[in-house]
């Protein structure tokens, strides 16, 4: 059973008719005879919306208890029992009372689609997740019930239902939405006229989007590629702090805004796996993101700014999207911060948008952990603070503060050691605390400007300060080693969890793992390579990145897989407690190969079974099919061979003319299938050259009564470049097919137009009409949809017209005929060099 239809009906704001539109759908579907049921319907009290609900069959709502209080929710278990053709279920945003089946309705639609069951839903341009901010700072009020924008976008069908904030004020001010005691404290808050205003503007938007994506699916289906935009990709920075939530709806309302934009949220670490990220903001984070439609990517990088611009450059991003930083004023004076440097370093190609949010300027507060392999900055300011920090000390106490006594002297020789431990480590420390020694003893110990010491007591307490100096640069140190294999344990666990993950996913993109390799790591490319022996050569597999290599001994780093297979890295060496990942990556790429061949095979195997079916399918053509016409050919020849009867004139005549019939039914079935048998085992070779389609379609209709074609080809259309001889066998079938499904009376109008390199013919009947869910299986061979008028053939008209037409460029598609019927849409490329002449646009599209 096939998944059931979504139709969503999607409102500017509360009381512009969703439900009622959906109801009058619901009556209109019933009219037609379609087994329609309300799952559940909120009138709110709306006596119109109310009586709209007569006449449809309602579903006993579930009861349930909640906290000493009764309520209702929809009965999915009564709805899939019932199973009807289409379901009416309000509020799709809706959060259900704990108990319920699920959490929130939307869930429970899925079911009942996955049950294929058609669903007519209602929901709020307010209650999508990507604009719960936007909706907030408009209105004031938060929406507490929302839907990931991904369910809406997968309906097959939104329509937007609006009204002017005027219209919707009146029908507020006449009662028709609150009762009259909410009326006035609705109009002077949440429906003011700017909130409405506003709240249409993101619908509209929103809707127009939604055309865009039709707009593309419907210029991918005809090929049609002359005009080209760039997709905007938008890239977030996230830190892993609170606001990257109100980033990640920043950027996905701006990759919304761009046709076919693509929000991607990447996360940088450093090499050692240490962040001050909160694991579980992160994966809110995450879920965030998908949620979106967006993908999420963890990135491996010491310099974060450059490692966000590798990035974005990497996936050809056109913006960034990045938080004001969070460090307070006075951290400034330690660099720029992450924001500036990316929006200075982004150049001319990449707009950078810094986003501001409620922890702007708070600062970080203490990290999780900080990391230890210091970066260049910290060792430099280190190196900075352990030799001038001494010479500055000694300058201050000699000139300014004379008389502090040793004591105090050595407390800020070990004050300077200290903080250069903290930033720069234990190398830093040891010469901070070899340069103080010195200066002390020349300087502040008697004799004065002498490296010698008179008092032995002076003695002790110089090595009392060069041993505390020496132990705190070593504790500074050993902690910090400790956290980095702490770090490092965290950050493999992290990668061995996604790992196992992706084989209990069953994950077959062998191309996303080894970019996930790639940028875990920071390498150039990744390539796996194979051989079937030792003494054969390498082959590359699968790789990414620029300029892989074809053998393991011209890589950096290499991880042999078992005998004959190995992964080769280029960019940099890898240390080597790198190399146990490295290892559950290679082990993991080898059973994602396997995989991927297995199910190569298991497509080859199907290839081989749908052969199968097609010889069945061919027997039992030649065994009822065939036969027909040649009992008719064999009756009639009898006849006429018979001595008993004398046959006059008109009798002779129509038994010849039922032989002639006879005869070209079978020429045609041998032709199909002898044209099908072609293009099964690709033997179809074109010969393309300039024809004219007026030419081509007159001779096609030669298998049809003259009076069942009415035939509209301008003589001002452009040459196309195709086979003449294959393109009149498929019009042929196509118009053959098309007359025997229309009624009597009824001709099929055959037409064609230019847009821009192509020429469209469009064969329209007045028949049936098929399914969309049918439309693509009538191309398939030995299909006839519904019932066949007698002698219909064998159903390879229209697979033999689909076949001739992908062989010379061209496409072949179904499309309903408005008022009924099914119209046949053949597209064809112009000829090379002649100008096409453009066809008139609609000034207007609906969706």
């Amino acid at each position: 059973m096939g998944r059931g239809k979504l139709r969503i009906y999607l409102g500017a704001a509360p009381g512009v008719g969703k439900t009622y539109s959906m109801l009058s759908e619901g009556h209109r579907r019933l009219e037609r005879g379609t087994d329609v049921v309300v799952g559940f319907v909120e009138h709110h009290g709306r006596p119109r919306t109310e009586v709209m609900l007569h006449g449809l069959e309602l579903v006993e709502r579930r009861d349930l208890e909640y906290r000493e209080s009764s309520f209702t929710e929809m009965d999915v278990d009564a709805l899939l029992r019932r199973r009807p053709a289409v379901a009416l279920v309000d509020e799709l945003a809706h959060t259900n009372i704990p108990g319920s089946r699920n959490a929130k309705r939307w869930q429970d639609i899925e079911e009942l689609l996955q049950a294929g069951i058609d669903v007519v839903s209602t929901v709020n341009i307010q209650h999508l997740e990507s604009l719960g901010d936007v909706v907030e700072s408009i209105t004031g009020v938060r929406q507490r019930e929302t839907v990931p924008d991904e369910v809406v976008r997968r309906a097959d069908q939104i329509e937007l239902v609006d009204m002017s904030p005027q219209a919707l004020r009146r029908r507020m001010a006449h009662g028709n939405i609150y009762k009259p005691d909410r009326v006035d404290a609705a109009l002077s808050n949440y429906f003011r006229p700017g909130n409405l205003t506003a709240l249409r503007e993101l619908a509209l938007l929103w809707t127009a989007d939604r055309v865009d994506e039709y707009l593309r699916e419907y210029r991918g289906e005809h090929n049609i590629r002359t005009t080209w935009q760039a997709r905007e990709r938008i890239v977030v920075g996230l830190t892993g702090g609170p606001e990257g939530r109100t980033l990640i709806r920043r950027a996905a309302r701006l990759a919304e805004k761009g046709a076919g934009g693509e929000l991607l949220a990447v996360y940088i670490s450093r090499s050692d796996g240490l962040s001050s990220a909160s694991p579980k903001e992160l994966a809110v984070q995450r879920t965030l993101v998908e949620d979106l439609g967006g993908s999420f990517h963890h990135v491996i990088g010491d310099d974060v700014p450059n490692a966000l611009l590798d990035f974005a450059r990497g996936v050809n991003a056109t913006q960034i999207v990045l938080g004001v930083s969070r460090r307070r004023s006075w951290q400034y004076v330690l660099g720029p911060g992450v924001s500036a440097t990316v929006a200075r370093e982004s150049g001319p190609d990449i707009d950078v948008h810094i986003v501001t949010h409620d922890e702007a300027a708070k600062g970080r507060g203490l990290p999780v952990a900080r990391g230890a392999r210091l970066g260049r900055s910290r060792i430099i300011w280190g190196w900075l603070t352990a030799v001038a920090g001494p010479v500055l000390l000694t300058v201050l106490l000699s000139q300014v503060l004379p008389d502090l006594g040793l004591a105090n002297d050595m407390l800020l020789y070990l004050t300077v050691t200290v903080a250069a431990a903290l930033l720069g480590g234990l190398l830093p420390a040891l010469g901070s605390a070899a340069i103080g020694s010195l200066l002390l003893n020349y300087y502040f110990t008697p004799p004065l400007h002498q490296l010698t010491i008179s008092d032995p007591r002076n003695i002790v307490a110089i090595s009392i300060f060069v041993g505390v100096a020496v132990s705190v640069a070593s504790v500074v140190d050993l902690a910090a080693r400790r956290t980095q294999q702490a770090a490092r344990l965290r950050a493999e666990s992290e990668v061995l969890s996604f790992l196992a993950g992706s084989v209990l996913r069953g994950e077959n993109s062998l191309d996303a793992l080894l970019e996930r390799l790639r940028e875990t790591f920071a390498m150039q490319s990744v390539a796996l390579l194979e051989r079937e022996s030792e003494v054969e050569p390498w082959s590359v597999a699968a790789s990414v990145g620029t300029g892989p290599v074809g053998r393991p001994e011209d890589a950096d780093v290499d991880m042999p897989i078992g005998d004959h297979m190995a992964l080769a890295l280029t960019g940099r060496v890898l240390p080597a407690e790198d190399r146990r990942v490295l290892g559950a990556f290679a082990a993991q790429a080898a059973v994602v190969l396997d995989r991927q061949r297995l199910l190569d095979e298991a497509g080859r195997a199907r290839e081989l079974a749908e052969g199968n079916r097609i010889r069945t399918a061919l027997l039992a053509a030649v065994s009822h099919d065939l036969r027909t016409p040649l009992a008719g050919i064999k009756a009639s020849v009898s006849s006429l061979r018979s001595d008993d009867i004398a046959w006059s004139e008109a009798d002779r005549a129509e038994l010849l003319e039922g032989i002639e019939d006879g005869a070209d039914r079978l020429s045609a079935l041998i032709g199909n299938l002898l044209d099908m048998s072609r293009l099964q085992t690709g033997t179809v070779t074109p010969m393309i050259r300039e024809t004219d389609l007026d030419e081509v379609v007159p001779m096609a209709l030669g298998g049809v009564p003259d009076d069942s074609v009415d035939l509209d080809i301008p003589e001002t259309l452009p040459m196309v470049a195709v086979d003449r001889g294959l393109l009149e066998r498929a019009v042929a079938n196509i118009v053959e097919n098309a007359v025997k499904y229309s009624p009597a009376g009824q001709p099929v109008h055959v037409s064609a137009s230019a847009l821009r390199d192509r020429v469209e013919l469009r064969v329209v009947d007045r028949g049936p009409g098929v399914p969309d869910d049918a439309k693509d299986r009538i191309f398939e061979p030995f299909q006839r949809y519904g019932d066949a008028p007698g002698g219909a053939g064998v159903g390879l008209g229209l697979a033999v017209a689909r076949g001739f037409t992908e062989a010379i460029g061209g496409t072949l598609g179904a499309e309903d005929t408005p008022g009924g019927g099914l119209t046949m849409v053949l597209t064809l490329p112009t000829a090379g060099g002649l100008p096409a002449v453009a066809a008139e646009l609609p000034t207007s599209a609906v969706t």
